[in-house]
């Protein structure tokens, strides 16, 4: 099941013209964070030990990872970060090929985040 999914996953990622856009997590500021959609793509016990003010939570590792997606808006403004930036850098692709239209993945993550 595991398998299917993230094959799924890779075709849908190959299958998208769109690219997303990244920026240093260490170079957002607070103010600019509470006016987007923010989304840690981290499990929820990794959100539950911390995480950025006003973030939603949706577990990259959910089967039903698109599926949730689909309570946000297409058009607002989504930045998504996750530990370190593989997982996030994923599924803002995936986001893109959704055709979600403004996403930013946040390099560096959230370990790159409690160093600033």
């Amino acid at each position: 099941m595991r398998y299917s999914f993230f094959l799924s996953l890779f075709l849908i990622f190959s299958m998208g013209c769109a690219q997303s856009k990244s920026k240093p997590i260490t170079e957002v500021s607070q103010n600019e964070l509470n006016s987007v959609i923010l989304v840690d793509v981290r499990t929820p016990e990794e959100y539950a030990a911390g995480h950025l003010d006003n973030a939603l939570n949706i577990n990259w590792y959910d089967s039903d990872f698109a599926k949730q997606l689909e309570s946000i808006d297409k058009d607002e403004e989504i930045y998504v970060y996750c530990k370190k930036g593989g997982r996030s850098a994923k599924a803002a692709h995936l986001l893109d090929s959704l055709g979600y239209k403004k996403v930013i993945d946040l390099e560096g993550g959230y370990d790159a985040f409690l160093k600033k």
